[in-house]
């Protein structure tokens, strides 16, 4: 891909909604101050187009905007926990850095073996993003009845990327503070943070030692290199509209802060622009198909309750993402982590299990740690996403299948009237997909000749499985788009 190619996807993709900015200031408004969050006990579980959607009685309940909905029931409570990790960065020993993540869990299930969800965002976002998708997972758990996973406790993590949402070094300081000196905010940096937290906090609570990974956009890439260096820690890997591509890798400078002068001129106007209102909601426009999935007309907090003005009264509205993804840009580290960003090399070949340094002068490629996945892997993408268009899907389909000769199961899942986010845009669908995949995956719905139709508050959304045989049928333009886009 070219260094122009890589600029218009990266920046149109990624830049744009780069919230990370600062100490999780910002952020913290839109997020809840308490440790723990639990869903009140008046609980209806109510279904609109054959999807059961639980909707919730929140009159009291202190949100970052008063939302109060009507629906009484009785059914158990819902945990979510806000909880901090130290992460200590290979390439800066002496330096530790507070990583913001929660766990969401229903209590009633604390005495059956665990088993464990990371989900990961995608670029300028913090597990907020994933509020509804953990809600969903948790809720169609417990109201299956005949999923094997019912004997289980399913607990979904999320966690911030160190320079996004709420993980941040102490006292930024626009790249100059101690804490920052010499950090780079890479992927082999990501990916150190992700596989310490994962063996540090997920694997000793786990009942398998391993944890499935779902990871949106960025995400998805993180996930995928991540999967390869440490194919032992990983059950099964679900791709979320993965983007394949890293960065710029822009020349003169290997992203460490401080930033040169010229490096941080350029970043810190790029990222000024990028963040301002009009620009986002742009993005936002392009990012999603329905503009009611993320322009606060439902409420999208874990403890909130989204669904159809004939299934519950709604009065007020949720904090819509735009003003979430500025809200973590009014720090003092969003300058210099942008650039760094920017400047920084793909994932290297080296690391995780392989205790060399990792080197900027051996990338590593994500289709070719994609096609030696030894792990069942899940493609879920939104069929509308502008970016990673189907044709991208289908290609890390026949990628997956030709690299592995049959050793381990891939499967690709359209969602058709979703964007680049179908854990914030399609969670409904994508859970009912992602549990049963968790449970076993060989025994997922039969969709390929029968689509499922699941309604989302502001559309439906049709499930389609994607034979090999149609992967394989690229035409000609698809091909030069896939190989455009990574």
């Amino acid at each position: 891909m070219t260094l122009v190619n890589n600029l218009l996807y990266v920046v149109s993709v990624a830049a744009v909604s780069i919230g990370g900015a600062g100490n999780g200031v910002g952020v913290a408004a839109f997020q809840m101050n308490r440790p723990v969050v639990r869903l009140p006990p008046q609980t209806q579980l109510l279904r609109s187009g054959g999807v059961a959607t639980s909707m919730v009685s929140l009159s009291g309940l202190r949100l970052s905007r008063q939302l109060q909905m009507s629906a009484s029931s009785s059914s158990s409570n819902l945990k979510l926990e806000q909880k901090t990790w130290m992460f200590q960065y290979q390439n800066n020993r002496n330096v530790q850095y507070p990583i913001a993540y929660e766990v969401a869990s229903n209590p009633d299930n604390t005495n059956k073996d665990v088993v464990p969800i990371l989900l990961l965002n995608g670029f300028g976002v913090g597990s907020f993003h994933q509020h509804r998708l953990m809600r969903q997972l948790l809720e169609q758990q417990r109201q299956s009845q005949q999923s094997t996973l019912n004997d289980k406790q399913l607990v979904v993590y999320g966690i911030d990327y160190l320079g996004q949402g709420k993980s941040w070094p102490t006292n930024c300081n626009d790249g100059q503070s101690d804490d920052e000196r010499n950090l780079g905010y890479s992927a082999d940096m990501w990916l150190d943070q992700l596989s310490q937290f994962i063996q540090e906090v997920i694997v000793p609570t786990s009942s398998t030692g391993k944890v499935h990974i779902c990871g949106n956009s960025v995400g998805g890439y993180l996930a995928t290199i991540l999967t390869f260096r440490h194919p032992s820690l990983v059950s099964s890997l679900c791709l979320l509209n993965a983007t394949p591509v890293w960065g710029l890798n822009l020349p003169f400078w290997d992203g460490k802060l401080p930033a040169p002068p010229v490096s941080k001129a350029i970043g810190r106007a790029l990222f000024d622009t990028i963040r301002d209102e009009n620009v986002v909601d742009k993005y936002l426009d392009v990012a999603y198909v329905h503009r009611k999935a993320f322009d606060g007309s439902f409420d999208d907090s874990f403890d909130g309750s989204w669904g159809s003005g004939d299934d519950v009264v709604v009065v007020g509205k949720g904090v819509d993402l735009g003003s979430k993804i500025i809200g973590c840009t009014e720090g003092n580290g969003g300058h210099a982590a942008f650039a760094s960003i920017l400047w920084s090399p793909p994932a290297s070949q080296v690391g995780g299990d392989d205790e060399q340094c990792p080197s900027p002068s051996s990338p590593m490629g994500f289709y070719d740690a994609l096609e030696q996945l030894p792990v069942d892997v899940l493609l879920l993408f939104g069929s509308d996403d502008q970016w990673c268009t189907p044709a991208v899907a289908k290609r890390m389909h026949t990628t997956l299948a030709r690299g592995r000769n049959g050793s381990a199961q891939q499967r690709y899942v359209a969602l058709d009237n979703v964007g680049h986010c179908p854990n914030h845009e399609a969670s409904t669908a994508v859970a009912k997909v992602l549990l049963p995949w968790i449970e076993d995956s060989l025994v997922l719905p039969d969709i390929i000749n029968k689509p499922i139709v699941v309604h989302e508050p502001w559309g439906n959304v049709s499930i389609r499985e994607v034979s090999l045989e149609e992967s394989e049928k690229l035409s000609v333009v698809d091909r030069i788009v896939s190989q455009m886009v990574g």
